[in-house]
C-alpha cells in the first residue's frame, strides 16, 4: 500500500478546481459591482451589467452571489471603492499589451504588474504609450509577426501570467504568434 487514500487525492483534485472557480468568481464579481455602480441595478437599462450577469450565470454562479455584488455596486460599503484601470506596457520583441484592471487597491495591482512585466522581459509603459495600437480600426497593420518559437513563449508567459492576476479583467497584445506556439501553451 502507498500510505494514499482516495480521500487525499480527492480533497487534493477539488481543491484545484474550487481555486480556479473561486479566481473566476473574483474577476465576474468585480465586474458585476462595477456596471452596477456606473449603470444602476437594472439589467434591463445597464447592458454591462446585463452581460456580466450571464457570464455568471454561464459559470454557474449561485444567485445570492450575483446579488450580493450588485447591491455593492449601488448600496456602497465594501466594494463600493473598486475602480476600473487601464495599464499598457511593451513585452518581448517590443510586443505591445494593454491591460484592463479593476481593484480596489491601484498600488498593489500597479505594483504586480509591474513586477510580472520585469519578469518576463517588458516594461510597463506611460499612459497612452500603446493604447493608440489597439483604438484603431482601420488599419489591423501594427500586429508584430512572431516567428521565434521561444519569443513567442516568453509572450505567451508574460499575457498568461497577467491573466491569472484577480485584478486584471482582460488583456491585449498586439502579437501575431505562430500557430505550434499556441498549440504548445
Amino acid at each position: 500500500m502507498s500510505g494514499h487514500s482516495k480521500w487525499s487525492t480527492i480533497k487534493h483534485k477539488k481543491g484545484k478546481i474550487d481555486a480556479a472557480r473561486g479566481k473566476v468568481f473574483t474577476k465576474i464579481i468585480r465586474e458585476i459591482t462595477t456596471a452596477a455602480k456606473q449603470g444602476g441595478a437594472d439589467p434591463a437599462g445597464n447592458p454591462r451589467l446585463r452581460l456580466a450577469i450571464d457570464k455568471a450565470k454561464e459559470a454557474n454562479m449561485p444567485n445570492s452571489n450575483i446579488e450580493r455584488a450588485v447591491q455593492k455596486g449601488v448600496g456602497g460599503g465594501e466594494g463600493s471603492n473598486l475602480e476600473e484601470l487601464t495599464y499598457e506596457g511593451y513585452g518581448p520583441n517590443g510586443v505591445a499589451v494593454l491591460i484592463k484592471a479593476i481593484t480596489d487597491n491601484r498600488n498593489r495591482t500597479v505594483g504586480e504588474i509591474r513586477n510580472i512585466f520585469a519578469k518576463n522581459g517588458g516594461n510597463l509603459g506611460a499612459a497612452g504609450c500603446v493604447a493608440w495600437v489597439f483604438n484603431d480600426k482601420f488599419e489591423p497593420s501594427y500586429d508584430i509577426t512572431i516567428e521565434d518559437k521561444e519569443t513567442a513563449h516568453k509572450i505567451l508567459n508574460l499575457l498568461n501570467t497577467l491573466e491569472d492576476l484577480d485584478d486584471v479583467q482582460n488583456v491585449y497584445a498586439n502579437a501575431d504568434l505562430p500557430d505550434e506556439a499556441l498549440n504548445e501553451a
